[in-house]
């Protein structure tokens, strides 16, 4: 690679980043032991949310299903001014509604925080869509039931969503929040 491929290649990655980069009052502390998210706003706890994460563990390999750890950004937000219980595939609402607890259904509802990791441990989070996003399987909330996302209540994941903006620090911990 010469100089110039090297500058353009840094330019592109440094454009990326700060493409992310928003909200710096908000941070998302996970943890995979509790199955909690807490939400921090200037560095004080506002909100406490059950979660789940993955049923696969942890981890960042592609085709591993797990959840990576670390530290990451929320990059995108998509599921603006939809309803709860939206149906989303790839990425876009195809206008099926669901309410809580629908038998055998499994999708992606309500809103999307799309994140990307910031670390070798989780540098793959953006390109295996690992999200914090509503289910429908409200019930399984608090127990690693996920497929490698942050699985959250719609009226949860709706409220997350007005609350932080894009570039949102978000760190997903093995340990405990009371540690």
């Amino acid at each position: 690679m010469n100089f110039l491929q090297y500058r353009l290649c840094i330019f592109v990655i440094a454009l990326f980043l700060v493409s992310c980069a928003h909200d710096t009052r908000h941070r998302i502390i996970i943890s995979a032991a509790d199955q909690k998210m807490l939400l921090l706003e200037d560095e004080k706890q506002v909100a406490i949310y059950r979660i789940s994460t993955s049923k696969y563990g942890l981890g960042d390999r592609f085709g591993s299903y797990a959840t990576p750890t670390g530290h990451l950004i929320v990059c995108k937000k998509i599921g603006e001014g939809m309803p709860c219980g939206m149906v989303f595939k790839d990425r876009k609402p195809t206008g099926e509604i669901l309410s809580p607890k629908p038998p055998g259904r499994d999708p992606i509802i309500t809103r999307i925080l799309w994140l990307k990791g910031t670390e070798p441990q989780n540098r793959n989070a953006y390109a295996r869509y690992i999200y914090i996003h509503g289910t429908p399987e409200e019930n399984n909330l608090g127990q690693p039931k996920s497929y490698g996302c942050i699985r959250m209540s719609s009226a949860d994941v709706a409220q997350l969503y007005e609350r932080v903006g894009k570039g949102t620090r978000v760190e997903i911990v093995e340990e405990s929040l009371s540690n």
